[in-house]
This record gives C-alpha cells, structure tokens and sequence, in this order.
C-alpha cells in the first residue's frame, strides 16, 4: 500500500545544516501539496513549509530565510534543506501528503498520509 517515510533527522549543532527526505510509494497516480510540519515536546503540532504541485511553496515565519522545501513530483519525494539551525528547531518533523490519489486493482482513491515523522535535535 501507500505509504510516506522520512529519513534525514538527526543530532546537529546550532548553525548547522540537515537535509530531510519524504519518500512516498505505492500504486500512486498523483499527490496534491505536500508539506511538512513540526512538534515539539509539549508543543502543538505546527506547519514548518508546504508545496503545491505546481511548485508554489509556503513557509512559517520563523524559518524564512533559513530552510527551503522542494519537490520532484517524478520521484514522489519531497525534500527540507535545513541551514542555521537553532535550539527551537528542535522537534519531530512530520511530512504529510494531501489528496495523494492511488489505485489498487481498477479502483481510486484520494486520501492524506502522513509519515512517521523523524528527529531533529539541534544542540546549542
């Protein structure tokens, strides 16, 4: 069936950079905006960056300037290019998939995914 994983997270220093990944797979037809979010501990789950298919992208506030979210709609995977790491970057990062159109056998369907999300700690 379909599913997302993310790969890339890891321990990091302030100023440092990381590099995530989110990798769908699956009998896919197509995928609507795709973005990834963030949760911290004792914090709600926030919306980092997004993407349309087109390539339109959305960023939060507080990383402008310092990551980039890309996609290659060929390959079914998006990616987070992560510069001047800060403490408060700290979290699980989570990729999600809207409308994310598949088939098994001769039918379709559209539903969101979500990854298993992976760490990001950065150290200060």
């Amino acid at each position: 069936q379909v599913q997302l994983v993310e790969s890339g997270g890891g321990l990091v220093q302030a100023g440092g950079s990381l590099r995530l990944s989110c990798a769908a797979s699956g009998r896919i037809l197509s995928i609507n905006a795709m973005g990834w979010h963030r949760q911290a501990p004792g914090k709600q789950r926030e919306l980092v960056a997004s993407i349309s298919s087109g390539g339109s992208t959305n960023y939060a506030d507080s990383v402008k300037g310092r990551f980039t979210i890309s996609r290659d709609n060929a390959k079914n995977t998006m990616y987070l290019q992560m510069n001047s790491l800060k403490p408060e970057d700290t979290a699980v990062y989570y990729c999600n998939a809207d409308r994310l159109i598949y088939y098994t056998g001769t039918e379709v369907y559209a539903r969101d995914y979500w990854g298993q999300g992976t760490q990001v700690t950065v150290s200060s």
